[in-house]
């Protein structure tokens, strides 16, 4: 229950403070007295959008605040939130917004902690619910008419079409999968014909140790240069070991060194590591001269190993200029696209499993469509059957309603298009709501829609805006049972121009625009204080003044006539509240 409004610097209110009471609360006033600038602001402080305007002219800054009576499950949302609850039990909302030079801005506090817009219209579900002729254009949607209809059906229809939203996004998972791998299937087949050639061609190639070029690349310099090494080891034999020469080889030179060395250590033992150093550098020089020997002798011409390894060294290289630079890079790519192209031929089995996961999702979805269907249907029946029984009493006794279900394609709501079709008079045909529905016919439509829902959550504000617009007389006074009626179990907030429907209130709100001047002056108005409109509220917490704003509102003036019947509907109003 909504218990106190603050409002500063919102539209022409300056600043404002409402008391509101449980039962039904009425705010009366002349058009345009700023009844709706009181409504906005509520909107507001839930998180209802706004702008530059609602701020109050001359000022930068506006501000709601509104308390509210909590209850088990609104605690239990808070808790959620890690918010929580003041000393009395209340829920404080608050909502501040300011202006700059380039932007709006705002922020909305619970408690005094800062939320965001998602938990503020969570909030915002289990707080209020404001109904007016403007919602004409949801009630011929059908997504809100669905909605309606599901919340009206309770937990089981709730639970039911989370199982279809739970269905449909794993179907549309499944599809949107399936197409990707469809659309990438040309790619697919492109890639894999790619690969193949270059794994064939790479088998091709007989592809061994990383270094086979490098050796085969020594090897044919090695072979190219056969009679120029066989000179060069001979020469290099001569030198070390055995020259014919005038000059002494080098074998020659460390076997006159040693001979002198030996002499040496006769006389001098401390030379004995030198001389056993050169006896093994002798022994080396005639090892290296040996295997230089031999290497020289073993060397041959092989133009038929050459040429087999000029052949496999530009079988190679052009490899190694596709795929590499390096051989070792060449059989690692190789090796990667081997397992690529093992990938790509299971492909096609790949699209059969996404082809038969998409099917089972879509059953799947069909199923728990069909089964919310056959639950709406049931639901839909008890509705139909409510919503006459309330609309009866509105002067509507003749009236047909029915709610048609036709078949749609599956969404996560479901595969139900849902329309209100309507006839007011007898001999009429049921056709949409929104097409036949007169003004008058489409408040006590809402009204009554709203009665039937207001069994779901008693703990919710009702918010009427001139519901009552377009109906006089015994409409009227229908409605306004209806509305008291409400009140017995749900605080309603109501505007209303209908004296009949300001009658039944249990707290009577005046609101009306006061000019006032300010104590500043501006040179604009040549010196003279400033005058500013203003939106006041007036409690008429007693008889007299209550009898007078009823007969305004009947008579347009205090004139006895007006007067007198104005008692009367306040005498009329304590009856029907005593024998409720």
């Amino acid at each position: 229950m909504l218990s106190l409004l603050r409002i500063e610097n919102f539209a022409l209110i300056d600043q404002l403070e409402l008391e509101f009471g449980a039962g039904l609360n009425v705010l009366t006033g002349e058009t345009g007295a700023g009844k709706s600038i009181i409504l906005d602001a509520i909107d507001a402080v839930l998180g209802g959008k706004v702008s530059s305007r609602v701020i109050r002219t001359g000022t930068t800054r506006a501000m709601v605040e509104a308390t509210f009576s909590s209850n088990s499950e609104l605690t239990a949302t808070l808790s959620e939130q890690e918010i929580d609850l003041i000393e009395d039990n209340s829920i404080i909302i608050s909502r501040e917004i300011a202006v700059t030079t380039s932007q709006i801005r705002s922020r909305s506090r619970v408690n005094g902690v800062l939320v965001n817009r998602q938990v503020m219209s969570g909030l915002r579900e289990r707080l209020v619910e404001i109904t007016a002729q403007g919602q004409t254009v949801q009630v011929g949607q059908s997504a809100q008419v669905r909605d309606w209809l599901d919340i009206y059906g309770g937990d089981s229809r709730m639970q039911q079409r989370q199982l279809v939203a739970f269905a449909f996004g794993e179907y549309q998972k499944a599809r949107l999968l399936l197409e990707k791998r469809r659309r990438s299937e040309r790619d697919r087949l492109q890639q894999l014909d790619l690969l193949t050639y270059q794994v064939q061609e790479l088998k091709a190639a007989n592809l061994g140790e990383p270094d086979e070029l490098e050796k085969l690349l020594q090897e044919r310099e090695r072979l190219n240069h056969v009679v120029e090494l066989q000179q060069m080891s001979y020469k290099v034999y001569q030198a070390l070991y055995q020259n014919h020469a005038e000059t002494p080889a080098a074998a020659d030179l460390l076997g006159d060194s040693e001979t002198t060395l030996s002499d040496m250590v006769e006389y001098d033992t401390q030379l004995q590591p030198l001389l056993d150093m050169v006896r093994d550098a002798q022994a080396t020089l005639a090892e290296v001269a040996r295997q230089i020997n031999a290497y020289g002798e073993n060397l041959e011409a092989d133009p038929q190993r050459l040429e087999e390894v000029e052949e496999r060294i530009q079988e190679l290289k052009p490899i190694c200029r596709k795929y590499g630079p390096t051989l070792t890079e060449v059989i690692t790519y190789y090796q990667r696209i081997q397992g690529e192209l093992a990938e790509l031929n299971d492909s096609d089995q790949l699209i059969e499993s996404l082809e038969q996961q998409e099917k089972e999702c879509l059953d799947k979805l069909t199923q728990v469509c069909q089964e919310l269907t056959r639950l709406r249907r049931a639901t839909a029946t008890a509705l139909e059957a409510e919503l006459i029984r309330e609309l009866k009493p509105l002067a509507m006794e003749k009236v047909k309603f029915q709610v048609e279900i036709v078949p749609t394609s599956p969404t996560a709501a479901g595969a139900d298009k849902i329309t209100f079709l309507f006839s007011p008079n007898p001999g009429e045909p049921l056709q949409p709501l929104t097409e036949i529905a007169s003004g008058g016919e489409m408040s006590r439509f809402l009204l009554a829609l709203k009665a039937c829902f207001s069994q779901a959550d008693e703990s919710t504000t009702l918010i009427f805006d001139e519901i009552d617009v377009g109906v006089s007389g015994r409409v009227a006074q229908a409605i306004a049972e209806k509305l008291h009626q409400l009140g017995q179990s749900h605080q309603v907030l109501c505007v209303t121009h209908q004296p009949l429907v300001a009658a039944m209130a249990d707290r009577h709100f005046r609101v009306d625009k006061q000019v006032i001047t300010t104590a500043q002056s501006h040179k604009a108005n040549n010196g003279y204080p400033e005058q500013r409109t203003v939106v006041r509220v007036t409690t008429l917490d007693n008889l007299n003044k209550r009898r007078e704003e009823l007969a305004q509102l009947a008579g347009g003036k205090s004139a006895q006539e007006a007067i007198a019947f104005a008692e009367s509907l306040l005498t009329q109003a304590a009856d029907h509240r005593r024998k409720s």
